[in-house]
């Protein structure tokens, strides 16, 4: 039953996210098994990916170098001796009866994201504990109506980071809000899909509750087996109320791991923390220290693209585009920078934002196109938008004629399909004047209401005007003859 919001305002919500992103590697973290997902069960692994005696990892470059790249995005310290540990576990996806990890040392230490929650104003700094990096656990599959399980370890030994905040985060729109800006910021940097539903992008939320004036977090539990970003929200918040109802009747709160359910939008106890095992970290004897001096890190700093909270910054503060249409046009990156190419070739920033948001995208989604493959080049939108802008073309025609006939001819050019199609519009006085009098006088009905106060009959006589020239009238040179003409 869900709760009063007089008892829900009582408490405050604590959040802390621990985010595992898969890196876009080619290879695993410590050998050559290919990363490719959606391969064949068992058919990307070796010896060292299933540990098996003797055999020694080797540490993949790209990784460290992705795992640097998040860190600087993320205002992070990057730490120059990094040691590698062995977290010791059983479980049947593990192979090696142990994860390589980072305990002590992580590679990025501190950091920050910068939020804004759906319905928020002002942006939020959500504090990062720290960044480091790990190999994944291979995948058990538990088969339906049956005592088995399968074990499939192509993913084992895929390179990993894992992005743990501090208990910074309270509430389900600020969780949605972080997560949605780290998934955009790995597949800005091009280091990692995002894909929550192919499990490139895992999340587990630790959620406690406290009395608003409290000074101490209360018992936590952990939320696993989230598969979207919404899962999580929905996941938090039934946690959220759980424990509230719990506090309410003054029943204690088992620190615990629990399982959430999609089909129901409910969580389940899966272990208690007292049940799990000592992790028993000791460092990777097989793996020398990582050294991550000052001229890697530059390196990497110099590869970096622009992120989406500059680019958000600079379309707002230099092309002087409302809030909205900037985190609507930086939500992907190629969508981002094909808008600010196009920024380059025009001054009219927010029509060209208009033809981005609306007919782009909506050709995009018709076609299941990626804006790479789009057909029309910035410097040809600009085209039509000088066009539209000079007056020569109505926004009509443009949408509906010269932007078909430019995705339908590569290369063509908005004006000359303008003029061969004969669409210029028509802003003489002379040539469009005679229209208005054929107008006028066929409507004499309509010309008495319009005189005898009913201005809103303007609009219907331009529609006629445009309908009777083919939509080649400039509307707006229309509307002032027709006024002069109806006085």
């Amino acid at each position: 039953m869900p709760l009063e919001q007089s008892i829900r305002n009582k408490y405050t919500v604590v959040i802390g996210l621990e985010v595992h992103a898969q890196l876009l590697t080619e290879s695993k973290l410590f050998c050559s098994d290919s990363t490719a997902f959606g391969a064949s069960a068992n058919t990307h692994i070796s010896s060292i990916s299933l540990g098996h005696p003797g055999t020694l990892p080797m540490l993949n470059k790209k990784a460290v170098d992705y795992a640097i790249k998040m860190g600087l995005a993320c205002d992070c310290s990057i730490t120059e001796e990094n040691i590698f540990a062995r977290k010791n576990y059983f479980y049947p996806d593990l192979p090696k009866g142990y994860q390589v990890t980072q305990d002590k040392a992580p590679i990025c230490v501190g950091g920050k994201v910068w939020i804004k929650p759906k319905g928020e104003t002002e942006e939020k700094t959500i504090t990062l504990n720290r960044i480091h990096m790990e190999e994944d656990a291979g995948k058990s599959i538990h088969t339906e109506d049956e005592n088995d399980t399968l074990v499939d370890y192509n993913r084992a030994g895929v390179p990993l980071i894992e992005i743990v905040t501090e208990p910074d985060l309270r509430s389900a729109d600020e969780a949605y809000a972080f997560l949605t800006e780290v998934r955009k910021l790995v597949r800005y940097l091009e280091i990692c899909d995002g894909n929550m539903e192919e499990g490139s992008l895992r999340c587990d939320a630790n959620i406690s509750v406290m009395l608003k004036d409290a000074q101490e977090y209360g018992s936590k539990v952990e939320v696993k087996n989230m598969n979207s970003i919404r899962n999580v929200h929905r996941a938090i918040e039934y946690e959220a109320e759980r424990l509230i109802q719990l506090t309410e009747k003054g029943d204690t709160i088992i620190s615990e791991t629990r399982d959430f359910d999609a089909s129901t939008g409910t969580t389940s106890s899966l272990r208690t923390k007292e049940e799990l095992n000592d992790y028993r970290y000791f460092p990777e004897p097989d793996l020398s220290p990582l050294i991550v001096d000052e001229a890697w890190v530059q390196k990497v700093k110099n590869e970096m693209p622009a992120l989406p909270r500059e680019l958000a910054q600079k379309f707002t503060q230099e092309y002087g585009l409302p809030e909205y249409d900037a985190q609507v046009l930086t939500d992907t990156k190629a969508i981002a920078l094909y808008f600010d190419a196009l920024c380059q070739e025009t001054e009219n920033y927010k029509s060209a934002s208009n033809w981005i948001m609306g007919t782009v995208k909506s050709c995009l989604n018709d076609k299941n196109l990626d804006i790479n493959d789009f057909p029309i080049l910035p410097k040809q939108l600009a085209g039509l938008i000088q066009l539209v802008d000079g007056g020569k073309v109505s926004n009509t025609i443009a949408n509906q004629q010269i932007f078909v006939k430019m995705l339908e001819n590569r290369g063509s050019e908005a004006e000359t399909i303008a003029i061969e199609a004969n669409l210029i519009q028509e802003s003489s006085s002379e040539n469009i004047q005679p229209i208005i009098d054929e107008v006028i006088n066929d409507m004499a009905d309509k010309v008495k209401e319009y005189k005898s106060g009913r201005k809103g009959l303007i609009g219907l006589f331009v529609g006629e005007v445009m309908k009777r020239s083919s939509g080649k009238a400039d509307p707006k040179k229309t509307n002032e003859l027709l006024k002069q003409t109806l006085k």
